[in-house]
């Protein structure tokens, strides 16, 4: 948040309220600060003022009230590449809706826009999923289910990689068959 006022927390809310909907039916591109401000009913020099840019009031929107889903940790069930298909199934679950995908488009736009979104967006939802991935693989190589030369750092970013690359791409989004290919291809190498 930039320097200056104490932030009325009725206006916060509705300014982020405004966001998430504007960003639903316009997408990053179209979204104008003016637009949230009006929405809101608060003054655009309150958005740049608090905010300082349209990526930081989406960051927040997104981060705010849960409207990102956090995934739990990947389920230890002794099968390692059944437990990192069943995780990616419900990220692809989310991914996929339209809000889901426009989300994911919002959030990097907003981050490939500003370096400091990029890194509270690592900070609070990528890094930590990421983190949660690596746990379960590092657990399989330790048991001795991964392959002896495995990588996890590299297996985690190629895995979710794929995944927000579909996203990304806007031609193709990933389906369940598409994580099943992927985790035999990356961690079972059938």
């Amino acid at each position: 948040m930039a320097a200056g006022r104490k932030r009325s927390e009725s206006s916060r809310l509705a300014a982020l309220d405004a966001t998430r909907s504007l960003l639903l039916e316009l997408g990053y591109e179209r979204l104008t600060l003016d637009a949230i401000a009006a929405r809101a009913g608060v003054g655009r020099q309150t958005l740049y003022r608090w905010w300082g840019a349209k990526g930081a009031i989406v960051a927040e929107a997104a981060l705010d009230d849960g409207v990102i889903p956090a995934l739990g940790p990947v389920s230890d069930t002794g099968d390692v590449v059944r437990d990192v298909r069943d995780w990616m199934r419900l990220w692809v679950d989310h991914v996929t809706t339209p809000v889901g995908t426009s989300l994911t488009l919002a959030l990097a736009a907003a981050a490939a826009d500003d370096q400091a979104v990029a890194d509270q967006l690592f900070e609070h939802f990528t890094g930590p999923h990421e983190q949660l991935l690596k746990d379960r693989l590092e657990q399989a190589a330790a048991a001795g289910h991964l392959r002896a030369e495995a990588d996890v750092d590299t297996l985690a970013s190629v895995l979710i990689g794929f995944m927000v690359y579909r996203v990304l791409g806007r031609q193709q989004l990933p389906t369940a068959r598409d994580v099943d290919a992927l985790v035999d291809l990356v961690i079972a190498a059938r």
